[in-house]
């Protein structure tokens, strides 16, 4: 498996999940979740080729990480789906999923079979797949405030919509707080030390503590909904920031150790 095979696969499982979004909205959901899982099946396929192919797993590159998280996109969504019967959020999903693929396929990248001692801890892959997990929940909770926001500006957000949202947070925001457990780890194998304020390291702690003010704030339900949702939209740029968008700070350059990414 290599990665000019991606396309195929990509392809594949993006007609799949285009198919479970159509049936969810046909009210249809065991087609609608039995899709969307084959086509999860599809893609875990690719990625599972890639990581026997290169001898370690597929997370060194924002390339290989965009994998991951166009995996957890549609998962997030059939998990959404499936729970509170949502129909809309498997079409977000899947072109949320649908653009980070096609990013993956105009920009191609390099994918080296080596790692850097740095990165041949067994702390690395767990804490990168946790991390994109958490990141694909949280951005379907971004997903869920931009719609609350703009589809429903005039009329009444509802508990239910809200309640979703809210788990989304919560759930995401635990697997954030354990892959930052899992970075801590890494980082005393690694560097020595479990934390050093480097500007990766920064930036998570301040979206870990941005989605932590969104849920405070949520302990009184009833009250400052739509200040809530606008926090969730400017901790999704946070995430975003803690992601990739350091690796373009000049505070980064040259002297943070997450920038590996780009070598």
């Amino acid at each position: 498996m290599n990665w000019g095979n991606f396309i195929i696969f990509a392809v594949i499982a993006l007609l799949f999940w285009i198919a479970g979004a159509r049936a969810s909205w046909k009210e249809r959901p065991r087609v609608a979740q039995l899709t969307t899982f084959v086509g999860l099946v599809v893609f875990f396929v690719y990625i599972v080729g890639l990581w026997i192919s290169l001898g370690r797993p597929p997370l060194r590159t924002m390339g290989e990480t965009r994998l991951w998280y166009s995996f957890f996109l549609p998962l997030a969504g059939l998990i959404v789906y499936s729970r509170w019967r949502y129909k809309w959020i498997l079409t977000f999903s899947t072109v949320l999923s649908a653009v980070f693929i096609g990013v993956n396929i105009l920009k191609p990248e390099i994918h080296s079979k080596t790692l850097m001692p740095a990165l041949q801890s067994p702390w690395f892959a767990p804490h990168v797949i946790v991390y994109m997990f958490a990141y694909a929940l949280l951005g379907a909770a971004f997903v869920m405030a931009v719609y609350l926001l703009c589809f429903k500006k005039s009329a009444v957000i509802n508990e239910k919509e809200m309640e979703i949202t809210d788990n989304l947070v919560y759930v995401g925001w635990a697997f954030l707080s354990i892959g930052m457990l899992f970075g801590a780890l890494w980082a005393k194998e690694a560097w020595g030390t479990y934390w050093a304020w480097d500007p990766k390291e920064t930036w998570a702690a301040a979206t870990w503590l941005a989605y932590l003010v969104y849920i405070h704030l949520r302990q009184r339900p009833q009250t400052h909904i739509r200040l809530a949702l606008w926090i969730l939209i400017v901790n999704f740029v946070f995430l975003q920031m803690c992601w990739w968008g350091i690796n373009y700070l000049p505070s980064a350059q040259g002297v943070s150790v997450h920038t590996y990414n780009l070598n």
